[in-house]
């Protein structure tokens, strides 16, 4: 995952953690009880949370995306078995 821009404190979240607190942030906004410079710390920090999120799942994609790649004739069901 790019953290360039990111703080680390952002970057070090797991995505259910960076989703959480971005669902927070949502509510906290659609609330309407922040002040203006609040709202604006939150919209910057929900910003740099979808981020990640997005990181996160563009990485997952692209491991979905890997593993379609291999042809069924090439996939081992008896891998695993642990015989």
């Amino acid at each position: 995952m790019s953290t360039d821009d990111i703080p680390a404190d952002i970057a070090a979240l797991s995505y259910e953690d960076a989703r959480d607190e971005l669902t927070a942030i949502v509510a906290k906004l659609e609330g309407g009880q922040t002040s203006l410079e609040d709202s604006l710390t939150l919209w910057e920090r929900g910003e740099l949370l979808a981020r990640v999120c997005q990181e996160y799942l563009a990485g997952a994609q692209a491991r979905l995306d890997a593993i379609r790649v291999i042809p069924v004739e090439e996939i081992d069901p008896d891998a695993d078995a642990g015989d």
